[in-house]
């Protein structure tokens, strides 16, 4: 493995006269070595150690180890085992699953993952994505989210067959609720909500829990006309008293609430709650498989009850493990107190894990889909990788994203020379087709400008030989202007003198910033020809500084994607 590492450093390398760029090639090595994947820090320090040893050769050498190594190859990718097993399919009946997220907000990193395998395994099997809308919390509603979520899904390739808002069913809800009183599954309780919660804990019952349904109906007819108030009256599903987990005794499966609702405004006060509502729709959507997190594991006990109660066949239930997200903030409540604040910008702003925030970063939305597909549905519990993103993002993007170079903290470089410098730099340097940079810098008494950046000229030392990209070597004459003088442009030159590399942009450039993930910002210059690409709002790369989605502003002002 350390053989067929060193050989893409190599490649690299030798691509990039000389200089091997750890970020693609740790990309492929991720690609060719998933298992790494698991250690993404012990692969970055491997991949950085052979980068530091092989740009420390001379091309030649570079080129001779390669050929010891069997020369320039494709290192085929090892045979990847599919993370999601089969689905139970019963012949004849179509495969039909639901993603049901509550409005609360757009949607976040977290919900692509029952977003993205419902949608690839309806894909796989011919079925029906349904996407249920779960909006009987009149307190915890945002109105805009009913337009920004089948908006992020669409971002995402998921493919929506029917939609369904829970808000619209309040009466088939109420229908199921009666038959269940009638049949005497459930019952509704006047009894103060503590006091029946300590009852059941104990595996005992509510006086009403026996009394006919006769007399149920009479309550549930009260509640239904506005004869009780909020915490007078709650309709409970009936399950078993004496089950082991006293979360799953019967629950509450009804109750009153005065709050209006955005949609419906003050014309229901009886709201379902999540685990009637989620059995009722799951059977009359007809849904085949239910997926999700096995934080639901007592909700699926709990609906289950409902089938069984009224006789409905029980759909097949999968369970996955559960996902922690480091350095995130998701909670939609939070988010929208700090948009209100004007913390953030809004839901997009780049220092959020929405799914809009990815977009207007420059994620691509295939990269997100291939992680929740390698990550599958295994019942383990997982850390969330946004290195393991980035990695599969920067794969996707690298292909399409153009180059510019970036200057921040921009320092003035003075350069002797009193005939006109001439380069060109690639638009993409594995894409030729794609057209070049090109660069004319016209002396003005003498002497050209050019701007470095600050961390670059800090570093300079008195004699130094170095070459300005794609364009000539300098000698360093004076590292307080700073001040150096053309001596050539021939890269032999530079490589006998081991001289560095550095980036830099013409006197005319243009005004950038970079609104980094941390909510930091970075300022400097970017070459012409970037107002373009933010006109369109292309994903670029800005060499040695990182990828970044462009927009023209007042400015052109870049979004950090990533390395």
């Amino acid at each position: 493995m350390n053989d067929e590492i060193r050989a893409l450093v190599l490649q690299n390398a030798l691509e990039h006269n000389g200089k091997a760029d750890p970020a693609p090639v740790l990309g492929k090595v991720m690609a060719f070595h998933p298992d790494m994947r698991k250690d993404p820090a012990g692969a970055k320090r491997i991949v950085t150690e052979l980068v530091l040893e092989i740009n420390g050769m001379t091309i030649d050498e570079q080129k001779v180890l390669l050929e010891k190594l069997g020369g320039p190859k494709e290192i085929r990718k090892r045979e990847r085992r599919d993370p999601l097993f089969p689905l139970r399919i019963v012949e004849g009946k179509e495969t039909r699953m639901r993603f049901a997220p509550g409005p609360s907000g757009p949607l976040h990193i977290g919900h692509t993952r029952a977003a993205i395998l419902n949608d690839e395994y309806c894909k796989r099997y011919d079925g029906t994505f349904i996407l249920r809308l779960e909006d009987t919390n009149p307190e915890r509603i945002d109105p805009e989210a009913y337009t920004m979520i089948p908006e992020d899904l669409q971002w995402m390739n998921v493919s929506v067959d029917e939609t369904y808002i829970q808000s619209d069913r309040f009466e088939i809800y109420y229908d199921i609720a009666r038959e269940l009183l009638e049949k005497g599954h459930a019952y509704v309780c006047t009894m103060d909500v503590e006091e029946w919660r300590d009852l059941k804990l104990k595996g005992k019952p509510s006086p009403e829990r026996d009394q006919t349904p006769e007399e149920q109906l009479d309550r549930w007819d009260g509640m239904l006309q506005g004869a009780y108030d909020e915490g007078e009256a709650f309709m409970v599903i009936k399950t078993d008293l004496k089950h082991k987990n006293p979360a799953v005794r019967d629950f509450v499966g009804m109750r009153i609430r005065h709050a209006p609702h955005p949609r419906t405004g003050e014309r229901y006060h009886l709201y379902p709650l999540y685990n009637l509502s989620v059995a009722i729709d799951d059977h009359l959507m007809e849904c085949t498989h239910i997926l999700r997190g096995k934080d639901h594991l007592n909700n699926t006990v709990r609906q289950k009850f409902v089938f069984e109660h009224m006789g409905w066949e029980l759909p097949e239930y999968i369970h996955y493990g559960l996902v922690s997200i480091p350095d995130t903030v998701l909670k939609t409540s939070l988010i929208r107190e700090d948009i209100m604040s004007g913390q953030y910008s809004g839901w997009d702003d780049v220092r959020l894990g929405t799914v809009r925030a990815l977009a207007e970063r420059g994620f691509n939305p295939d990269s997100i889909r291939r992680y929740w597909l390698e990550v599958g549905v295994k019942p383990v519990d997982i850390r969330f990788s946004w290195e393991t993103l980035e990695t599969m993002n920067r794969e996707i993007i690298d292909r399409s994203a153009n180059r510019y170079f970036f200057v921040d903290s921009p320092v003035p470089l003075t350069i002797d020379s009193p005939n006109p410098l001439e380069g060109r730099a690639p638009c993409h340097p594995e894409e030729p087709e794609r057209g070049y940079r090109y660069y004319r810098l016209v002396p003005t008494d003498g002497s050209i400008r050019v701007y470095l950046t600050q961390k670059d000229v800090n570093s300079l030392e008195q004699g130094e030989l170095i070459r300005l990209k794609d364009i000539c070597n300098v000698r360093i004459k004076d590292i307080e202007g700073p001040r150096a003088e053309f001596v050539g442009i021939d890269l032999e030159d530079l490589k006998n003198a081991k001289g560095r590399i550095l980036h830099w942009v013409p006197e005319k450039s243009l005004p950038c910033k970079v609104l980094m993930r941390d909510g930091s910002i970075v300022t400097g210059l970017v070459e012409e020809g970037a107002e373009t690409a933010a006109e369109r709002g292309d994903v670029v790369q800005f060499e040695r500084f990182g990828y970044c989605k462009l927009r023209m502003e007042d400015m052109v002002v870049g979004r950090f994607t990533h390395k």
